[in-house]
């Protein structure tokens, strides 16, 4: 069974107008999830997470400090694209407990995979500094909470976000536990990603992708370089930083994917997770800003999940 979390709060983290990252993204996977064919989901409120958790992978100051400036009214801008409204802390605190539940059922065997439905996303935030929309980085947690919980030896993350994952390559950098994948758009924001960025430990695995490279490349990518990377490494647990703004009616980048590079996409790293993970994957969503692209490209990823 697949498990689908989400929680109404993640609505209340507000943008500024015109903002790529509204809560309509939000309305907009519930819409396409909400069809007929999605009925056999398992479906539950992402809880709140604890910051316990967040401490996981974040430092205790800047945690603090977050918490401390996050307005009762109106909003305050952490940088061009970062702000934090009244509904910001809980929506960031409810992404954090739905991957560490999600993480918790796919670990505990009462789920086969899960997708975490929440915003805003976690994989630029690194591990003292907020950035591109992000605060935590929902995906590094569930990492260390597998490890922390269950006894994970190998956890592997693997991010087809169009812009590169620098906060999760940040944390796991030194870290020879957790192999980090990434597709993504060169040159794009956040800069980070180059193929030779590699971590101390050779856990790292960039496969940059140039504008307009589409699907036959990026597929390519993945069939070369990560997935045997990821065969090699044999995680226990597969983790998506699933973000679909790759896809090409997306207006933040152009490598122009279609929903079903999404499907093959998972379906290949379910395979990898069936090898050596018992088949757990927990994915949890990060962009994605066409929310007819996204809409798309999501049931084209949870029906891959439900194809277990």
């Amino acid at each position: 069974m697949t498990l689908l979390l989400t929680h109404s709060a993640c609505l209340d983290h507000v943008t500024p107008p015109g903002h790529p990252e509204r809560p309509d993204r939000l309305r907009a996977v519930a819409e396409v999830l909400a069809d007929d064919r999605f009925k056999p989901l398992t479906r539950s409120e992402a809880p709140e997470g604890d910051l316990d958790s967040v401490t996981l992978c974040h430092g205790e100051h800047y945690i603090g400090e977050l918490r401390h400036i996050a307005p009762q009214s109106g909003m305050i801008y952490i940088d061009g694209d970062t702000s934090m409204s009244p509904g910001t802390w809980e929506a960031v605190m409810r992404g954090v407990g739905g991957a560490v539940a999600a993480t918790d059922a796919v670990m505990s065997g009462a789920q086969q995979n899960a997708f975490v439905a929440v915003r805003p996303p976690g994989h630029h935030a690194e591990v003292s500094k907020p950035m591109g929309f992000c605060f935590f980085d929902n995906v590094a947690i569930a990492a260390r909470h597998a490890q922390r919980k269950y006894g994970i030896g190998r956890a592997a993350i693997v991010d087809f976000d169009v812009h590169h994952g620098n906060g999760t390559q940040d944390i796991f950098w030194h870290d020879p536990t957790v192999m980090y994948c990434s597709t993504h758009q060169m040159p794009l924001f956040p800069g980070t990603g180059a193929s030779g960025e590699r971590g101390e430990h050779d856990t790292i695995v960039n496969a940059p992708l140039a504008s307009e490279d589409g699907s036959a490349k990026f597929r390519a990518a993945f069939e070369n370089l990560i997935l045997p990377q990821l065969q090699k490494f044999s995680p226990e647990l597969v983790i998506i930083s699933a973000g679909f703004d790759a896809h090409y009616r997306d207006p933040l980048a152009s490598i122009n994917l279609k929903a079903d590079d999404f499907g093959w996409v998972t379906r290949k790293l379910m395979d990898v997770a069936e090898t050596s993970a018992e088949g757990r994957v927990v994915s949890v969503l990060e962009g994605g800003y066409d929310l007819q692209g996204l809409k798309e490209s999501v049931a084209a990823h949870v029906t891959a999940l439900m194809g277990a």
